[in-house]
């Protein structure tokens, strides 16, 4: 990263919002990950300004959330990341329908339309990532996805461009958009909920919490479901009936809770949790002739 392009990075963003060198293992839910050669939280507004400097002087980018469906490389990013944070304010409910920032978590946003009577979204409650980043990977849990809610989401191009995406034409599928694939970076979007009873939204928001509890290592960091379902299978009973519960590769094991995590017991290193769900895959492929694909993103250097 040259010294122009910071000099100039400096005068769209205050400097308490920009990061040199900064561990990546602070912002993924794994906890692993090098240092991002720069790290900034930028406002909505210093967005576009942002992605024409990059442009102008080819610095690579790349855009997160909470990190939370992350694998971060030990070695690194190069370039600069943009970590999109929002406010409890980017959350405006008119009627039934919310316009939430990117950066929003999930559960805050859940927990708002709950407490205003909406219903719909219960199912996302437990999801630790940011809105963006659900509606980049179409987040699911417990029968619902973010498309069954979604109504438009406003995107911003490579050149600082904004544009108004209607959900039909997101190409929305099993943990997938067309977002990525165009280079887009999601600033806001619009969802559509029902009205329901307050009391009954709680009731079923703790219901599916405690099973969560009961069912998944949360006591661990983690990047949540480290596959995605094979078509007529279930990544997490695959792994066990190929004998891999508690198969570990030195700080990165699979949950003895449910198969389909991977965590991080402590002193786990990016290098470890890669070279782990790489021979779970290659295990499950041997035994069962099904093939395991991540649903966590690997990015930056191993």
């Amino acid at each position: 990263m040259t010294e122009q392009f910071l000099t100039e990075l400096k005068t769209i963003i205050e400097k308490n919002r920009i990061f040199e060198k900064e561990p990546m293992k602070k912002h993924t839910t794994f906890r692993v990950g090098g240092p991002a050669d720069v790290l900034i939280q930028p406002e909505k507004d210093e967005l576009s300004k942002i992605l024409k400097l990059c442009r102008k002087q080819g610095e690579p980018y790349c855009v997160i959330g909470n990190g939370s469906n992350l694998l971060v490389g030990d070695k690194g990013i190069r370039g600069l990341v943009i970590e999109m944070v929002s406010k409890k304010e980017e959350i405006v409910i008119t009627g039934e329908t919310l316009r939430v920032g990117a950066g929003v978590m999930l559960s805050k946003t859940a927990n708002e339309a709950a407490e205003a009577g909406l219903t719909g979204m219960e199912f996302a409650a437990g999801i630790p990532g940011t809105l963006g980043g659900a509606v980049v990977m179409n987040a699911g849990a417990y029968g619902g996805e973010m498309k069954d809610i979604l109504v438009s989401v406003t995107v911003m191009d490579e050149n600082g461009e904004t544009r108004e995406i209607k959900v039909q034409d997101l190409e929305l599928g099993y943990r997938k958009s067309n977002i990525l694939k165009n280079h887009y970076v999601v600033i806001e979007a619009v969802l559509r909920l029902a009205k329901g009873e307050k009391a009954a939204i709680r009731e079923k928001m703790n219901t599916l919490k405690e099973q969560r509890r009961e069912k998944q290592p949360l006591e661990y960091p983690s990047a949540g479901s480290t596959f995605k379902r094979p078509e007529g299978y279930f990544a997490g009973k695959l792994i066990m009936d190929a004998g891999l519960k508690g198969y570990q590769v030195g700080g990165a094991k699979i949950s003895e809770k449910h198969c389909g995590f991977v965590i991080n017991c402590g002193d786990a290193k990016a290098s470890d949790i890669r070279r782990l769900i790489q021979e779970v895959s290659e295990e499950v492929e041997k035994q069962f002739g099904v093939t395991l694909e991540p649903e966590v993103k690997m990015i930056g250097e191993f």
